[in-house]
C-alpha cells in the first residue's frame, strides 16, 4: 500500500494544509482541512472541510471525520468512527426543494487533547470529549464527556473517573 509522507515545512496538498511528517495512506478523501504535524491518518478515511486534526494523532481507517470536527493534539480515533454535523438532518425543505448549505446549521465538536475514541463509535455534533478521555468501542456519545473519564454504551455513560 501506497503511503504520502510529508517531511517538508507546512505545506498545502489539495486545499488540504498538512503539517511536517504527516502519514496518509491510499483511499483518504481529505479537503479544505488541516492536518498537523506527525499525525496519521489510515486508509479509506474522509476529513471535511473546515474538520481539524491536531499534532500527533492516529486516525484509524474507515473513519468519517465532517466538517466542524476539531481533532486536538495527541488523540487516538479507532476503526470506523462516525462523527455527525447536524441533529436535524433532511434531504429537502418542507416544501420540496432540495437543501443546500444555507438550509442547515453547522454544528461542531470537540476533541480535546490526548483523548481516545475507540473502534465503531458515534459521535453526534455539539458535544465536547474531554481531555484524556476514552470512549469505549460501539459507544453512543450524545453528550459531553469530562475530562478524563471513561464512557462506554449506548447512549454512552460514564464509567471510571
Amino acid at each position: 500500500m501506497e503511503v504520502i509522507t510529508v517531511t517538508n515545512d507546512k505545506q498545502s496538498l489539495n486545499n488540504v494544509k498538512i503539517g511536517n511528517n504527516v502519514k496518509i495512506f491510499n483511499f483518504v478523501n481529505a479537503y479544505g482541512c488541516s492536518i498537523d504535524d506527525n499525525s496519521k491518518v489510515g486508509a479509506f478515511v474522509e476529513i471535511q472541510k473546515g474538520a481539524s486534526i491536531g499534532k500527533n494523532c492516529k486516525i484509524s481507517s474507515h473513519t468519517f471525520i465532517c466538517e466542524g470536527v476539531h481533532i486536538e493534539d495527541n488523540c487516538f480515533i479507532g476503526h470506523g468512527v462516525m462523527f455527525t454535523n447536524d441533529l436535524f438532518p433532511r434531504a429537502t425543505n418542507p416544501d420540496g426543494s432540495v437543501q443546500t448549505d444555507a438550509d442547515w446549521k453547522l454544528i461542531e465538536t470537540y476533541v480535546k487533547k490526548g483523548s481516545s475514541i475507540g473502534s465503531n463509535a458515534t459521535i453526534l455534533c455539539g458535544i465536547t470529549i474531554g481531555e484524556n478521555s476514552l470512549v469505549g468501542a460501539g459507544a453512543v456519545v450524545t453528550k459531553d464527556v469530562p475530562a478524563n473519564s471513561i464512557v462506554a454504551g449506548n447512549p454512552a455513560r460514564a464509567i471510571k473517573k
